[in-house]
């Protein structure tokens, strides 16, 4: 099984460097993104995943296109509160050509195509969080949690091809949650609003500490 190596980037990227978002846009992004952080669904740990940080938030820009969307930039999951230069934006994702291009002032998450894949397959999705759990992962199969195939490896054009599968074939869809069989810990949660998809991963949290009995 791949061990998480959170933060490094698999894709091609045309980066552009530019400014960030006002803070009036991302004020609500940014409040979810803290409670993943106190959860510790998102951060950093030295013991864990080589150092990296991991997590990563992102929302639909629907007066972009349908295609754009704002994400956490790379390598920010150890900060404890993020700022705009801490976001950037994803104007063009085609995760069969392994191909992301983002403007801002940081480069994007390593988990963009997932995120772009999402965002692709039901304009109903306004939002995807990726979060770390190893209480959910672990517990998935008990909650029904579907999980992608554990030979495919996060942030690649297989994975984007893999979410293609369960959004047709498993209850995805209609549970707003899966695991990554070939990230270990890795969790992705999406919905309509950030309120619903951190409901969703908030919720799965929950389930997975009461199957576990650590309440």
């Amino acid at each position: 099984m791949q061990q998480p190596v959170e933060g490094v980037v698999k894709f091609n990227c045309r980066f552009i460097q530019a400014q960030s978002l006002p803070a009036e846009e991302l004020r609500e992004i940014n409040a979810w993104r803290r409670i993943l952080y106190l959860l510790r669904l998102i951060g950093q740990d030295p013991a864990r995943y080589a150092g990296f940080g991991y997590g990563n938030i992102s929302v639909r820009l629907s007066r972009a296109g349908q295609s754009a969307f704002v994400i956490s930039g790379t390598q920010t999951g150890g900060i404890p509160e993020l700022s705009t230069e801490h976001y950037t934006r994803v104007i063009a994702c085609d995760p069969h050509r392994n191909f992301v291009e983002a403007e801002g002032p940081i480069r994007p998450s390593s988990e963009s195509l997932t995120h772009g894949t999402l965002y692709r397959l039901d304009a109903a999705v306004n939002c995807v969080m990726h979060a770390h759990s190893q209480l959910i992962w672990q517990h998935a199969h008990a909650l029904k949690i579907e999980m992608t195939d554990p030979d495919v490896l996060y942030g690649t054009p297989d994975m984007a091809l893999e979410v293609e599968r369960i959004w047709r074939e498993t209850t995805a869809p209609e549970r707003r949650i899966f695991a990554m069989g070939g990230h270990e810990d890795g969790i992705v949660a999406f919905g309509s609003s950030l309120e619903e998809a951190g409901n969703t991963l908030v919720g799965g949290f929950a389930a997975a500490l009461q199957h576990a009995g650590k309440i």
